[in-house]
């Protein structure tokens, strides 16, 4: 079985099985058809081999980007106009989509991108309040609920033959945080290697963004073979 097929029987089969706190729901992009449709076109396309890669671990998904398309820092105008994947969602964009593609630009492209790194999340399923995104550390009930899942996410996906030397971690404060205390407990890598998350930048530094896209790059070459 390729490692698209895999990644995808993965997705199709998430269900998070913790009670959540009052007021906070699981955003889950996979009942969704299209998701479906776009994400098995993506992925039999980029990873229809079995190839190792490198692990780059978000946060969780938020509404506007792989909360639609199932796909990773993937909002429906990079499916749409950088994939090649069209689809029928609102070309509505997700700053940390605009600021990854920058780098998967200046990394060579999608195709060379997608040989070399697998993006996924500490939680592969999102959570919202109130109509809102709401990261898994956000709230300390939410992250106990979240930790068993996290662990068992994590787990699958490094059985399919990932790297596990070295994995990166976006962002650089509570996400690398919590998924350094895993690693601790689980030994799932060797080593991991934060990077600012693409919201901050895009948010906050925007006029220095070439230079974060440079660290990417250099952190990324620096530590893959």
């Amino acid at each position: 079985m390729t490692l698209g097929k895999q990644i995808l029987s993965f997705l199709f089969n998430l269900h998070f099985p913790g009670p959540l706190p009052e007021g906070f729901g699981v955003l889950h992009p996979f009942d969704d058809e299209e998701t479906k449709r776009v994400c098995s076109l993506f992925y039999n396309t980029y990873y229809n081999d079995n190839q190792p890669r490198y692990c780059i671990i978000g946060i969780n998904p938020g509404r506007f980007g792989a909360g639609i398309t199932g796909v990773p820092f993937t909002d429906p105008i990079r499916l749409q106009q950088v994939c090649k994947i069209e689809n029928n969602w609102a070309k509505r964009q997700e700053l940390s989509s605009v600021f990854i593609y920058d780098v998967i630009e200046a990394f060579g492209g999608l195709e060379k991108f997608n040989k070399t790194f697998y993006i996924s999340a500490i939680s592969p399923l999102g959570f919202v309040k109130g109509g809102k995104n709401i990261n898994y550390y956000d709230n300390k009930e939410l992250q106990q609920s979240v930790t068993p899942f996290a662990v068992e996410c994590l787990q699958k996906q490094l059985a399919w033959g990932m790297h596990t030397d070295v994995a990166f971690c976006l962002g650089e404060g509570k996400n690398f945080k919590y998924f350094s205390s895993l690693n601790k407990q689980h030994s799932f890598f060797k080593k991991i290697i934060p990077v600012p998350h693409p919201r901050f930048i895009m948010q906050y530094k925007l006029p220095h963004k070439q230079a974060y896209i440079d660290q990417y790059l250099q952190v990324f070459s620096g530590n893959t073979r």
